[in-house]
Order: structure tokens, then sequence, then C-alpha cells
């Protein structure tokens, strides 16, 4: 093999590892686990029928981005943006609104939260996300969880 070949493939394989930098499920679950040992709640496990679901439903929003839930059987998490936005991005956006959640009165103040509590919900065992670059350069996540979370009237954990 010519040493300009080699260098190529080289290349291209340190590129891709850089498109999948904290985008592998291992990142997704480690950014979840982390906040969820905080408030004291069972890990989640990846779940590839979650990915399945979650992976067909991104696929299908790749022409236009339209950023809408899916209405699926699932809790979910939806993140959007430019260009390049990986996994744990996505996570740790959803894990700001913690400061939002009010646990002692089991409600949201100011501003959303309901991403916050679908990410630590006590009774949710596992979770699957995808995400895809769409037509118009957006990155478009979800992350669906199973058994759904943010249910009225319960509290998160």
């Amino acid at each position: 093999m010519k040493t300009s070949n080699l260098v190529f493939i080289l290349t291209i394989i340190s590129l891709c590892n850089i498109c999948f930098a904290q985008s592998s499920p291992k990142d997704f679950l480690d950014a979840h686990n982390e906040a969820r040992k905080e408030v004291g709640v069972k890990p989640l496990t990846w779940n590839e029928t979650l990915v399945e679901y979650a992976q067909k439903y991104v696929d299908s929003k790749k022409k236009d981005c339209e950023f809408e839930h899916s209405m699926g059987p699932y809790g979910e998490n939806l993140a959007q943006g430019f260009e390049e936005l990986t996994g744990v991005d996505s996570v740790k956006m959803w894990l700001s609104e913690k400061e939002f959640y009010d646990h002692k009165n089991n409600k949201c103040v100011k501003d959303e939260c309901l991403h916050y509590t679908q990410c630590v919900w006590n009774n949710t065992e596992s979770v699957g996300c995808a995400r895809t670059k769409c037509d118009n350069n957006w990155m478009f996540v979800i992350c669906s969880y199973y058994p759904v979370g943010n249910i009225v009237g319960l509290p998160a954990y």
C-alpha cells in the first residue's frame, strides 16, 4: 500500500472518530447516569429497541429537521443544534433545567424542567438515542425512554 493511501485512510478514520465523539451509547448513558446518581436513582441501561425507534424518527426528519415530538409510546427528549450537536451536548442541555425543578413541591418553576425530570425519572429503566444531520446542516437528536416518565402528580425521584 502506498504511503499516500495509508495517510488518506488514517485521516478518514480519525475524522470519523471526531464525528462520533461524545455521541456513542456509552456517552449518552454516562451523561444520564451521572445526573441520576446525584439524585439517588438507579442507572439507565441502553435499549436497542428504543434506539431503532429513535433512529427511525430522526431519519424521518432529515429532509426538513422539523422539531416536533414523535407522539410515540415512549418518553422523549429532543434537541436540535446547528452543525455539530453531540449526544453529550444534548443531554447536558436537558439536564441544565435542573435548577427549574422544585423537587419539594414537584413542579417546574420559572422555566421548563420536563426534559430534566425525564432524564432522572425514578421508574425509567432504559434509554435509546439517535441523531442525524438534516439537509439544512442542523443536527436532530432524540432520546427515547422506557417506561415513560413525567407522569402528572408523581415526583421525578
